[in-house]
C-alpha cells in the first residue's frame, strides 16, 4: 500500500501546494481522501482499472473544488464518491451548470453513496466517525492489505480523532494552526496536539496534513512543525505535494 499526497495546504493554492487530496493505492482499489484542488492530479497515478473511492470529509470548498477538474480525466472504471448526505447534496448544486460540466455527460459514471458513523465493507474496510469542526465533518479510517489508516482533517481535540487512529500504521493529521495557537469558532489541531492525539492512539506514523498557507507560508515552517510534533511522537513528519509514502 502506498499514500500519494496530491495536496497538502489547507484553505487555499500557494507555492507550497494545493489544497488537499491524498490517494491511497491498495491492491484492490484507489482509495481517495478529499478533493481539493490536488485532485486534478489524480490520473498521474491511475493508469488501471481498478476502482476509485473518493471519501469527501465536509463541505468547505478547500476540500471540494477540485471536482470542478472532474471532466479532464477518462476512467473507465468510473468514480463512487461518498459523503453524508448534506454533503452530497451541496455536491450536487456546485458541480453543475452554470457553474461546471453536468456529471451526468461525463464520459465515465459517477455515484454516490451516501454514509454516515459506522462501519462498511467496500472490499475494504471503512469507519467513518464524526470529527469535531465547525460544520458536520467525517473522518476515516480504512483497512486494506492488512494495514490501517485513518485521515483526519479539519478537526480540533476530539476523542474519535484517536479512536479513528489506534494502531494505525498511518494516521493522517491536519495541522493548520501553530503551537500555542487555538481557534474556538473553526477548530483545527497545532502540531502539539496531532502528536498528542497519535501518541495516545497507538499509532506507528503520523504524517501532518492541511496546513494553513497563511501561517505556513514555506517549507521551512512546515519542517518546523515536525520538529515540534516528533518531540511528542518521534513517528511524525510533514508532507508536501507529491511526497510518497509506503504503508
Amino acid at each position: 500500500m502506498k499514500a500519494i499526497f496530491l495536496g497538502t495546504n489547507g484553505w487555499y493554492n500557494t507555492d507550497t501546494g494545493n489544497t488537499t487530496c491524498i490517494l491511497v493505492q491498495a491492491r484492490d482499489a484507489h482509495i481517495v481522501f478529499d478533493a481539493g484542488d490536488g485532485f486534478y492530479k489524480l490520473d498521474r497515478y491511475i493508469k488501471d482499472s481498478k476502482p476509485i473511492h473518493l471519501f469527501i470529509s465536509h463541505i468547505h470548498l478547500d476540500h471540494i473544488t477540485g471536482l470542478h477538474t472532474i471532466n479532464k480525466f477518462n476512467f473507465s472504471q468510473g468514480i463512487k464518491i461518498y459523503g453524508t448526505k448534506e454533503t452530497l447534496e451541496l455536491i450536487l448544486e456546485l458541480i453543475r451548470p452554470p457553474y461546471s460540466i453536468e456529471l451526468g455527460k461525463l464520459p465515465f459514471k459517477v455515484e454516490f453513496v451516501e454514509i454516515v458513523e459506522g462501519t462498511y465493507d467496500f472490499g475494504f474496510g471503512l469507519e467513518a466517525r464524526k470529527l469535531f469542526h465547525s460544520v458536520e465533518c467525517l473522518g476515516y479510517r480504512i483497512q486494506a492489505d492488512a494495514k490501517t489508516v485513518s485521515y483526519c482533517t479539519d478537526t480540533g481535540i476530539c476523542d474519535n480523532a484517536a479512536v479513528l487512529s489506534k494502531n494505525a500504521d498511518l494516521s493522517m493529521f491536519e495541522c493548520a494552526l501553530k503551537s500555542g495557537q487555538d481557534d474556538k469558532a473553526w477548530p483545527h489541531l497545532t502540531p502539539h496536539a496531532a502528536a498528542n492525539i497519535a501518541k495516545a492512539a497507538g499509532a506507528k506514523k503520523m504524517a501532518l496534513i492541511h496546513f494553513n498557507p497563511f501561517l505556513y507560508p514555506a517549507m521551512d515552517d512546515r519542517i518546523t512543525a515536525e520538529k515540534e510534533a516528533k518531540e511528542i511522537f518521534p513517528g511524525a513528519f510533514y508532507t508536501r505535494d507529491g511526497l510518497e509514502v509506503s504503508v
